[in-house]
């Protein structure tokens, strides 16, 4: 098959024998070695490189991003953020002045990230760069840098304008081809009712690790970027309907004002390359006992749509987890999208981990405490990391339901946790230690309720 696209404000079209090459391997093989590896898996940063679409410019990493997610769209690399004759873009000269570079291996791909914010007018800038590490620096010249190129202009050679192409490549639609780039839902449901053993591909920043660290091979695949229907997010009488390829950076966007303890958790969501390229359909699809998506949209009583060819389902999204690696899905079946309510007031998430940014949870909790007249009315409590799968905490519920919403209450009801949950212990975290985190964890609700301030928001 051949992909087209934009490379440094050049169009190249590229025949694509091994679909799940990686970007980084493919522009390090044309000689664009600016671009570093360094851990190969999404982590570090030093691969981030510019991706434009009609939903703007973009910090990526080239480390998970496979050639197909190239088509129509235009990438830009380290060596194409210097201009014409070698003209510094503002956040090079500015790290030149801030000495914000010592041995340079992560320099391409800070400069990267650092160029996309700049020219989206963003200056949040200890977000935007966690997922770009330093053992250099200490990051103090880095920041410095980039809050003094906040100003100036962006260069006229940065304005890409992606591609648009009606069709991905002749031959390559309704064929049973080993890639598949379906341009709607319609045309994934009926492809994947023929295809049920294909791997379907997203963001990619989990399926990027089968093919870099696992090694795998993945047979049938479809890239579902051009599937734009699964990329809305629509209002509704009730709430919203979630596409299932609506990033993890645009949902947080799109849930600040009716869901902002959902959005705050968001933040804490990987890197902002990762967020810009996951899915919250791939995040529920993934099954994973840490997803930090999960217990949120659990505890605000989201439901999931499952299509199988014309066929759609609708379920609470607790009860497609069924167990460790195993989920409710038929072959052939894939999530659509994800319902929610317009609001959930009693809702606050709670992430625990090492570190604040770019870090797996030890325990993610999602508590909804509703209460009517001083009493608990119907919560819903789920949380991440406490099981083989996402769960709500249905004893504990139980015992808090009707009760005054008290510290004494609270306490009593506490241990009946340890009836939904038996955690592990693992190099994140011991079982002891999860079940007194979860348990603290409605204690931090009950104080700010009561107007303890979160030690997240006090300011130096």
């Amino acid at each position: 098959m051949q992909i087209t696209f934009l490379l440094n404000g050049e169009t190249r079209v590229v025949t694509v024998n091994d679909p799940t090459q990686s970007v980084l391997d493919w522009l390090r093989g044309e000689g664009l070695t600016g671009t570093k590896e360094g851990c190969n898996e999404g982590d570090c940063g030093a691969c981030s490189v510019i991706v434009t679409d009609e939903t703007g410019a973009k910090p990526l990493n080239a480390c998970l991003m496979m050639l197909p997610h190239l088509h129509g769209r235009a990438l830009r690399t380290v060596e194409g953020i210097a201009g014409p004759q070698g003209a510094l873009h503002p956040v090079q000269e500015a790290m030149i002045a801030h000495h914000g570079s010592q041995c340079g291996f992560c320099t391409p791909g800070f400069i990267a990230s650092m160029a996309a914010a700049h020219l989206n007018g963003r200056k949040d800038h200890d977000d935007l760069l966690a997922g770009n590490l330093c053992r250099c620096t200490g990051y103090a010249p880095i920041i410095r840098a980039a809050k003094a190129a906040e100003e100036a202009p962006v260069p006229d050679w940065m304005r890409d304008t992606p591609l648009q192409m009606p069709e991905i490549s002749s031959g390559v639609r309704g064929q049973t081809a080993p890639t598949f780039l379906p341009q709607s839902a319609d045309d994934l449901a009926e492809w994947y009712l023929a295809h049920p053993e294909a791997t379907l591909i997203a963001g990619a920043t989990d399926v990027g690790l089968w093919v870099t660290k696992q090694l795998r091979e993945l047979g049938e695949v479809a890239f579902l970027g051009q599937c734009r229907d699964l990329q809305r997010i629509e209002e509704t009488a009730d709430g919203f309907a979630i596409g299932a390829g609506v990033t993890i950076a645009a949902l947080r966007a799109a849930m600040a004002t009716p869901h902002p303890a959902f959005a705050e958790l968001l933040r804490r969501f990987a890197s902002e390359q990762v967020r810009q390229a996951a899915t919250i359909g791939g995040n529920i699809a993934n099954g994973s006992p840490i997803g930090d998506g999960a217990p949120a949209l659990i505890a605000m009583g989201g439901r999931l749509t499952l299509r199988k060819g014309a066929a759609r389902r609708t379920i609470p999204l607790e009860a497609f987890f069924l167990e460790y690696g195993k989920q409710d899905r038929a072959p052939g079946e894939f999530v659509e999208s994800v319902t929610l309510p317009k609001s959930a007031p009693a809702l606050t998430c709670y992430k625990l981990s090492k570190r604040f940014d770019q870090d797996i949870s030890a325990v993610c909790g999602a508590l909804s405490i509703p209460r009517e007249e001083g009493r608990i009315r119907a919560p819903r409590l789920a949380f991440g990391g406490m099981a083989g799968i996402p769960k709500r905490a249905a004893a504990l519920e139980a015992a808090l339901d009707g009760q005054p919403f008290t510290e004494a209450a609270i306490t009593a009801a506490l241990p009946a946790l340890e009836d939904d949950f038996t955690p592990l212990s693992d190099m994140r975290a011991s079982a002891r230690y999860r079940m007194e985190a979860a348990k603290a964890m409605l204690i931090r609700y009950l104080r700010e309720a009561e107007g303890a301030q979160s030690i997240l928001e006090v300011q130096p």
